[in-house]
């Protein structure tokens, strides 16, 4: 078995590994950079435009032969989950490559593509990869496991072949509101002879830090809504589903309203009944927003019928100026001219819910100054997605590989400071076991 790396320029998102055999080749995921070699956040509005010839002369299309181009085409591409540093390059690849996913990956890139302009999963490509189970790739004996993340149906893979096996973490965090899950993957591995854990080190450049879980974040999100004299904008991914769930804990245990967009209620829709939160349509404390823009291309996104679902539960931005503490609302930047007209009630205050560098993207600007002129306030509430840098020393611990290559960090050499058996593979060098 040989396991090649390969990330491009970036080393923070972008994840594509290649794992092969003499007569099978896997890749798990495939991946759009979110950081350029100088470490700097790339546009991904303007990546998903560039043609597969364009990121090539960028050197963001990864060198593995036979995904984008002609030559003997890899037997799989493995997603672990849904967001674009490990999904982005998918719409490049071959459309003969057959793409395994799980169900929640599948939604979650469903909705990601209706309303967000992300990577489209195609049905005839997609083959499921259920949780739990095991599924036979060629050579591979792939087991699932679900795993916390900042995005619903995040999963690990354990992969076995000529008696080598092969953990990849994907993404995962132990603060999320699913501890049980990183506690059924310890279970299920620990007597196993794992002889490589392919580790995503997001945080291990950073040993002080450390965020709420997701049970804490609540809380303070709770009195944040509370203590509001306005109107409450949410800004967070609704892909976020702990974050979502979180959001309309809170906003009931305040006595309030809580109003999805199109974007929010699509997700609610789709994982109500896999979740704790309720149909949209039908809540009594859940109204629908539907912004400028939604109504102006869901006919073209055929989004028809989820309209016509929502509608009883539609709100407009009048009924809130009308009442606005009575509501927490989720928010982008977009409708603030879109749909505010520019000016927001008095008062309102905006819980941040993101990765705080895009703050100081362009289109934030302009909602700072209109929170300024209704004297409202803009306050970050958030935790990581990411594990955080003690949980990878405990979690690596109770794992035992044989062998751990970081993934999905900047200094992959910061794991040599805690552990002996570390592999440092650099961008397309291949590794044989």
């Amino acid at each position: 078995m040989q396991i090649t790396i390969h990330r491009g320029t970036h080393e923070i998102g972008g994840n594509c590994i290649e794992i092969a055999t003499d007569r099978t080749r896997i890749i798990l995921d495939i991946g759009m950079p979110l950081f350029n070699e100088d470490r700097e956040p790339h546009d991904s509005a303007q990546l998903r435009r560039h043609s597969a010839e364009e990121l090539r002369r960028l050197g963001i299309l990864p060198q593995v032969p036979g995904l984008f181009e002609d030559g003997p085409a890899p037997d799989a591409i493995l997603l672990s989950h849904a967001h674009e540093d490990h999904t982005g390059l998918i719409r490049h690849s071959r459309n003969e490559i057959p793409i395994y996913a799980g169900v929640g990956t599948s939604k979650m890139m469903l909705a990601g593509a209706k309303f967000a302009g992300q990577p489209t999963l195609a049905r005839d490509r997609h083959r499921e990869l259920p949780a739990g189970q095991t599924v036979q790739i060629g050579d591979f004996a792939v087991t699932v496991f679900s795993v916390d993340h900042s995005i619903y149906g995040a999963q690990a893979f354990l992969i076995e072949a000529e008696g080598k096996s092969v953990l990849y973490s994907g993404d995962l965090r132990l603060h999320g509101r699913k501890p049980g899950m990183h506690r059924s993957l310890i279970e299920a591995v620990k007597d196993r002879a794992i002889d490589v854990l392919l580790m995503e080190g997001t945080h291990i450049s950073h040993p002080d830090h450390r965020g709420p879980n997701e049970y804490e974040l609540e809380d303070e999100i709770t009195e944040q809504v509370r203590s509001a004299l306005g109107l409450v904008l949410a800004s967070f991914s609704p892909q976020h589903v702990d974050r979502l769930v979180g959001f309309y804990r809170a906003t009931i245990k305040a006595g309030r309203t809580f109003v999805a967009d199109a974007y929010t209620a699509f997700v609610m829709h789709l994982l109500a009944s896999e979740s704790s939160i309720p149909r949209p349509e039908s809540a009594e404390n859940v109204k629908v927003f539907f912004p400028k823009f939604f109504l102006e291309t869901f006919e073209k996104k055929r989004l028809e019928g989820f309209f016509t679902l929502m509608s009883p539960a539609r709100i407009g931005v009048e009924e809130i100026r009308s009442n606005p503490s009575r509501y927490v609302m989720l928010f982008r930047p977009s409708m603030l001219e879109g749909d505010f007209g520019g000016t927001l009630p008095p008062r309102t205050r905006c819980l941040y819910s993101r990765w705080t560098g895009y703050l100081d993207r362009p289109d934030w600007q302009p909602v700072k100054d209109a929170l300024t002129k209704s004297e409202g306030d803009l306050i970050e509430v958030h935790t990581s997605g990411h594990i955080f840098h003690g949980d990878i020393i405990d979690l690596v611990g109770q794992l035992s590989a044989k062998l751990v290559v970081p993934i999905h960090t900047f200094e992959p050499e910061k794991f040599q400071a805690f552990l002996s058996t570390v592999k440092l593979l650099a961008d397309g060098e291949t590794m044989s076991l």
